[in-house]
Parts: C-alpha cells; sequence; structure tokens
C-alpha cells in the first residue's frame, strides 16, 4: 500500500521562529536541522510567511520590498566561520534569551554585524566573490538597484516614509538620484550584499529541502506597504496623489467581528494601469516569489475579484465600497508569462460566489481552518466531511490562537460539537485535530509547530488588529518531545501521505512513559 504522489502534509513554522542562538531564528545550522526533522517526521511540506524585510511592527506582512529578502534572517554563523564577524563581536546576540525574539533589542544588534561583516566583504573579498556578487546584482537589476537606494535613503532621513522626503527625492528626479546614488554608495553597496548573502543562504536551504522531497509554501500578501521601496519607484501603480500619499486604502467592511470593519492602511493597485503593461508588475513579483519557494499562498485572494475601498481620509473602514479587482485578467497574464501556477487561495471569511467563481476557474485549492468548522452545524463548509480534494485544511493559521488557546476559550456549544465530532476528550484535542486534518480528502494538510506541540495560547504567533507583541514565538528543541516526529510520520502514512510508505510500512510504537500527545 502507497500513498497518492499529490497528498501531503506539512508544518507552518516562520523562520524567525527557528531556534538559535543570535535573537531571532536564520538561515542557518538549526534550518537545515528543521529540514531534518521534517523529513525523518514524514512531512512533505514547509509553509513560511512572506520572507521580505519587516518594516513597522516586524510584521512579515509589512514588508520594505515585495521582492527583496529579509536581511535579518541571515545567518551570522556562516560570517563568523568565513571570517567577516569574530565570536567576541557576536557576544551580544548571544546573550540574548532563546525563547522568543525582542525585536527592539535584535534588531540593532544585528544591523550594526551585518554592516560591519558587509564593509569587510567589500574591502577584502576576492575576484571569485566579487564576480559572484555582481552577477546577483545584474539577475536581479529589476528590483535591486531601487530597494537598495531606498533602504540608503531611509538610513539617511532617519527612518522617514518616503512620502516625507525632501520633495526632490521623494518625487524621484533624476538628478537627485544620481547624487544620493553617490553620496550614498557605501550603504546602497551595504544592501546589496545583505541582500545577496540572503539569496545565497536561502537557495542552499531551498535545495536542501527538495532533496528531501519537501516543497517550501511561500506566502504573497495582495498589497504592498505603503512604505517601500514597490510604491516609491512605481507611484503609477498605486491610487497615490501628488505627494505621495494614498488617495483610498485597503481593509474590509464591517462584520460579525467588528462593527467599523478593518482599515488596513495599505495603498490601492490602480488596475486601470497594470492592464496597459499586461500586469508586468505582478507577474515579476509572482515570478520573483516562485524564484525562492515551490508554491505560493496568496493572501486575500478575494481582492482579485472584488475589494473593499477606503477613503484615505476615513478613520475607520465603514464608509467604503466594493470596486471590481482585475479578475480572470490577471491570471491570464500570469499564466501567459509563467505557464502552471503553484498557487493556494486565501479564501477565508465571507466568500461571494464570484470570488468561489474565478477560484475555480484556475483550479487552485482554497483554504479550510479546522477552528472555524464547529460553530454550525453538519453542513459547515469547514467541516471535513463536506470538503472537496482539491483544498489545503489547517488546525490554524499564524493568525489564529493555537488550537489549544482556541478551545479553551471556546463557547461550551462549540466545545461539545468538537468533543462530539472528534470523539475525544479537552486534552487530546489539539492532536486530534491534526489527525482529523491529515485523514481528510484534501490534498494538503497543515499544522502550526505550536499544535504540534500542543502549546497554549501564550504561543499565539498573531493577534489581527493588535499592533504590538506579535511575530515574536519561537521554539526550542528541548520543546519538542521524543515521539512527536515517529508519530507524526506515522499519521502520514497511515493517511496516504507519504509515498512509497504505507501503515504497515510505520510501525506505531506507543509510548510506555504516558508522555502522549492526548496526555
Amino acid at each position: 500500500m502507497s500513498a497518492s504522489p499529490s497528498r501531503r502534509s506539512g508544518i507552518l513554522l516562520h523562520p524567525t521562529s527557528l531556534p538559535g542562538p543570535h535573537g531571532v531564528g536564520e538561515l542557518g545550522r538549526e534550518a537545515y536541522a528543521w529540514l531534518d526533522f521534517l523529513e525523518a517526521a514524514g512531512q512533505r511540506l514547509w509553509q513560511v510567511m512572506p520572507l521580505g524585510p519587516t518594516g513597522y511592527g516586524d510584521s512579515p506582512y509589512q514588508c520594505f520590498s515585495a521582492f527583496a529578502g529579509n536581511h535579518y534572517l541571515v545567518d551570522l554563523g556562516e560570517l563568523e566561520r568565513g571570517g567577516l564577524l569574530s565570536a567576541a563581536e557576536l557576544a551580544g546576540l548571544r546573550a540574548l534569551p532563546q525563547d522568543g525574539v525582542d525585536f527592539g533589542k535584535v534588531i540593532p544588534l544585528k544591523l550594526a554585524l551585518l554592516g560591519k561583516a558587509a564593509e569587510r566583504l567589500l574591502t577584502a573579498a576576492g575576484q571569485a566573490e566579487r564576480g559572484a556578487l555582481a552577477e546577483f546584482a545584474r539577475a536581479n537589476e529589476a528590483w535591486l538597484p531601487d530597494y537598495a537606494l531606498f533602504m540608503a535613503l531611509k538610513e539617511a532621513n532617519e527612518g522617514r516614509a518616503w512620502n516625507e522626503w525632501p520633495a526632490p527625492l521623494r518625487d524621484r528626479d533624476s538628478e537627485a538620484l544620481e547624487r544620493a546614488r553617490t553620496d550614498l554608495a557605501p550603504v546602497v553597496a551595504k544592501h546589496t550584499v545583505w541582500q545577496y548573502w540572503f539569496r545565497r543562504q536561502w537557495d542552499a536551504l531551498h535545495a536542501y529541502a527538495a532533496a528531501r522531497d519537501i516543497v517550501i509554501l511561500g506566502d504573497i500578501p495582495i498589497f504592498v506597504a505603503h512604505d517601500s521601496a514597490d510604491t516609491w519607484a512605481r507611484p503609477d501603480q498605486f491610487h497615490l496623489d501628488a505627494t505621495g500619499r494614498p488617495t483610498v486604502v485597503a481593509g474590509v467592511p464591517p462584520d460579525y467581528f467588528s462593527a467599523t470593519g478593518q482599515r488596513w492602511g495599505n495603498p490601492l493597485y490602480r488596475w486601470d494601469a497594470m492592464v496597459k503593461d499586461g500586469y508586468a508588475w505582478w507577474v515579476e513579483r509572482v515570478r520573483a516569489t516562485l524564484g525562492l519557494v515551490d508554491m505560493v499562498r496568496i493572501d486575500h485572494f478575494r481582492g482579485f475579484a472584488a475589494y473593499w475601498e477606503i477613503p484615505a481620509s476615513e478613520p475607520t473602514a465603514v464608509k467604503g465600497r466594493w470596486v471590481a479587482g482585475p479578475g480572470q485578467a490577471l491570471f491570464d497574464a500570469l499564466r501567459t508569462a509563467l505557464g502552471a501556477l503553484p498557487l493556494v487561495a486565501e479564501d477565508l471569511g465571507v466568500i461571494t460566489p464570484d470570488v468561489d467563481a474565478l477560484r475555480s476557474a484556475n483550479g487552485l485549492p482554497g483554504m479550510k481552518v479546522l477552528q472555524f468548522a464547529f460553530a454550525g452545524d453538519a453542513d459547515d463548509p469547514y467541516l471535513p466531511h463536506n470538503y472537496d480534494a482539491n483544498c489545503v485544511v489547517y488546525t490554524g493559521t499564524h493568525d489564529n490562537d493555537t488550537t489549544a488557546g482556541w478551545f479553551a476559550a471556546a463557547p461550551d456549544a462549540e466545545r461539545d460539537l468538537v468533543r462530539r465530532y472528534l470523539a475525544c476528550d479537552d486534552g487530546a484535542v489539539p492532536w486530534a485535530l491534526l489527525r482529523l486534518a491529515q485523514a481528510s480528502v484534501a490534498t494538503t494538510a497543515v499544522a502550526t509547530l505550536q499544535d504540534v506541540l500542543g502549546l497554549g495560547g501564550e504561543a499565539r504567533m498573531n493577534t489581527p488588529g493588535v499592533a504590538t507583541g506579535n511575530w515574536s514565538w519561537r521554539f526550542e528543541w528541548q520543546d519538542v518531545p521524543y515521539w512527536v516526529a515517529p508519530q507524526l510520520r506515522e499519521l502520514a502514512a497511515l493517511f496516504g501521505r507519504l509515498p512509497g510508505r504505507g501503515p504497515a510500512d510505520t510501525p506505531y510504537r506507543q509510548s510506555t512513559t504516558g508522555d502522549t500527545p492526548s496526555s
């Protein structure tokens, strides 16, 4: 008995949550150990959040670029082994706690070290290294020069948003930009080196995953941050006024959960301008992301059918309107340029028939979240007996509480339905929900590592609408019991998610210590 090659299971874990000695997860030895763990656990998918350079609030969904990589993920251990940093210089980071990310402490320390290392590389690099750096710059000339200059100008302007820079720089006056490139050349070079390191390290890690039959599922937020190289370099693609401020912004309307809706504040696209060049910016964005990962989740997919447009002057999302998105035309352009589209549509929330039609027309799997499944009746679309196979089922996502935390806070009626549907007691719910996801017909089943470990609400990654205290969760290997990998592998084999292996090939050995998922 063998599994279908199309069925797989995996774990959602952002690289910042990896263990390691430098205050934040990196693309070094612990990332390779993580892939070894996934392989041992029979998990054939690693889901990450957007990999861009994070800005205010440290959210991977608010980045300074839709194309650049997050330099905070660069492995300093590799730079130390390469002679660009010393152990003494790393002591400050190594003294930080390892059970979470304190971005306020990590960022200044790491930026200083990355700056020293880049300066040393640019001073001492041999011909081969300089050639590799030059080739990287040539291969990414569509976005890298603008991004590196944008970041250099942000430093020169004390971190202010680009629309608050002097008008010639804000408006991209050609003479002002040339002077800036000359005056800020060392800083531009530094940011170029950081991107070179990120891409070299990520590509090596990606290849290691591929060699172990592990696909990486990445993430594209539908909207970009206003204070980003994207809006500064291409203001014609966004609804901005003459001073660079958004005239309308993104969000979602009032609903059951919020009487005033959600005002995200991202600038909205000028789809009328984008269609004129065949959606070239979007084509390049998806192409660049697929150069990093194997599959891509499109966040807020419903915005391609219609999006909620809010006047920028409004403090809430109440006074908005629905505006038609690009619809099928965008996906036709993407498919023409890129071929098959290995995309996942984030279609959570109130989804209208036009959104379902757009997803179905492009054959894209949608998302099912089991934490949403128990507030209704047997017809609830998030209950597994109502799925079709072309979907990705999650125990929860980065925006949900952990399963243990959600269940503890759920209404009594919801908790009762969970017990009856899963036929388990309260302590077993996290792994029972994970098993339910694995057993479903969904082609792909994903659990957060927090749910695999049965952690409570203290391990939640993000609380939407709360500006601080998010994105900081990390695990340590001592948090992972010895039975987790073999039991995950047993479930993957049992439910046909491990090609070449069946349940008889992966014997399950119950722990004799009482240290089991349900204990």
